[in-house]
């Protein structure tokens, strides 16, 4: 479906801060485009909710870590909704605490092309795009790991460490273009059923208690910062940004 209004495309719409995104632009005026890589019914979910509110979504079923899909869904939004002006890149690259000898090449390499290889297509696909029009914002939520190798993060911090510097690279390019990229430090624990929810299961309720008021990133507040980000002013562009709790630490201090 056509939109007149402009598009926001997230890759990892869950129910945490990728759905929340999707809603917070919504609401603001854009057409959404989810895309998640299963669950179709949990996606349908938060497409109606959209809509229910009386914004415009709509879902799509991708997974990120096959050839042409990302290349592939940018090519059919474009063509079929309308130009993306905002895009978020959401999707995480955990795959658990695990020491050297048990991260397999496999697990290795499975890191690096979430993590590092899929935003590096959709900014080959998209962000010409936005430079030829002048304008446009890529998002790019992150983690601790990117700025912080812990013991048994092995993948998911050399991954997150080849995000961070991408984005760099992005912007060093394409700023003086028009087109504004924000990359994203998520420092805490986010109060999302469908990722920390499911690595805690059972003991999930209770952390939260532990944590108490405000102890978790609620992901309504952090897609607040991400309209934020993608509607400052070109002479004040923020490229990085570091987000926690209250109650946390921050990462450069936490021993």
């Amino acid at each position: 479906m056509a939109t007149s209004k402009p598009v926001f495309l997230v890759i990892g719409a869950g129910a945490g801060i990728g759905g929340h995104a999707a809603q917070r632009f919504a609401a603001g005026g854009y057409h959404a485009v989810l895309a998640r890589r299963s669950d179709e019914e949990g996606l349908q979910r938060l497409v109606d909710a959209i809509s229910d509110a009386g914004g415009e979504a709509s879902g799509r079923l991708l997974d990120a870590s096959l050839p042409d899909t990302i290349e592939e869904l940018v090519e059919d939004v474009e063509r079929s909704i309308g130009p993306v002006e905002v895009a978020l890149f959401n999707l995480g690259a955990q795959i658990g605490n695990r020491s050297l000898a048990d991260t397999t090449d496999r697990m290795f390499e499975l890191g690096w092309r979430l993590a590092t290889y899929a935003p590096f297509r959709l900014a080959r696909a998209l962000m010409p795009r936005m430079a030829e029009r002048g304008q446009g914002t890529l998002i790019v939520t992150s983690a601790t790991a990117a700025v912080r190798g812990n013991a048994g993060q092995h993948s998911h911090a050399a991954a997150m460490g080849g995000r961070r510097m991408l984005c760099q690279t992005l912007n060093a390019e394409f700023a003086p273009q028009g087109v504004h990229v924000a990359h994203v430090v998520i420092d805490g624990p986010v109060d999302a059923p469908d990722t920390l929810g499911k690595m805690l299961g059972e003991k999930f309720d209770a952390f939260k208690a532990h944590k108490g008021q405000d102890g978790l990133l609620d992901p309504a507040a952090v897609a607040d910062t991400y309209w934020h980000l993608a509607h400052q002013p070109r002479s004040a562009w923020t490229h990085e940004l570091d987000m926690r709790p209250w109650t946390d630490v921050p990462w450069w201090n936490d021993n």
